[in-house]
């Protein structure tokens, strides 16, 4: 069965948590995890980008000139796109990038990138910490005594509430909810630092 250790505050091993095989078990299935990280990237998306057509171009109402005798092509506005100022042909519209994908494959993709974090020995489960915090140097210290280097996920779920205030200008540093997380959020980041009460509500999800 495989296993994770569970440290505490001050970066000491504690204890050994189990982990169901059922979700840790075997190789990592990349395609899944490569169906979601698109699919949120895609949703991540503002697809603002416009331009504008001839009929929304302002002005141009008026012939610029005659039809004939100028020597000079027809015209008939001066918001044609073949004239500066004029309109866009076939320009870029607003457009919603997002989709959707089923259920199973979310829950599979956090498995698989949950799975992908033990197997690089990024987990690291940490014991609820109980402490209240005051200052930002106070919780940095004890980041620092995880040893945790590198662009950081914290689901910290169980502990005390004054954690989420202090950790907020931490570089490199972002804490979510359990129920939040998905597989694209663990994968950006190289560390996963998660409580035991959030790694199970993590493995709940994934095994429903």
């Amino acid at each position: 069965m495989a296993q994770v250790a569970v440290i505490d505050k001050n970066g000491s091993e504690k204890s050994k948590m189990d982990l169901p095989e059922d979700v840790f078990a075997g190789h990592v299935n990349t395609d899944i995890i490569h169906q979601a990280v698109v699919k949120y990237q895609a949703c991540l998306r503002q697809g603002n980008a416009s331009t504008k057509v001839r009929s929304e171009v302002s002005g141009g109402g008026k012939k610029p000139y005659r039809q004939k005798g100028t020597g000079r092509a027809r015209a008939g506005s001066s918001r044609s796109p073949l004239w500066v100022g004029g309109g866009v042909t076939f320009g870029p519209l607003p457009k919603d990038y997002s989709y959707t994908i089923p259920k199973k494959i979310k829950r599979a993709a956090l498995r698989e990138s949950l799975k992908v974090k033990l197997k690089d020995e990024t987990l690291h489960c940490v014991e609820d910490i109980k402490d209240s915090l005051t200052k930002t140097k106070e919780f940095a210290k004890v980041l620092k005594a995880f040893n945790i280097k590198g662009r950081t996920l914290a689901v910290l779920d169980g502990c005390d509430e004054s954690i989420n205030r202090v950790s907020k200008n931490l570089p490199y540093f972002s804490l979510m909810r359990s129920e939040d997380v998905n597989a694209y959020d663990i994968i950006r980041n190289k560390n996963l630092l998660i409580t035991k009460t959030g790694l199970q509500k993590l493995i709940d999800r994934v095994m429903k």
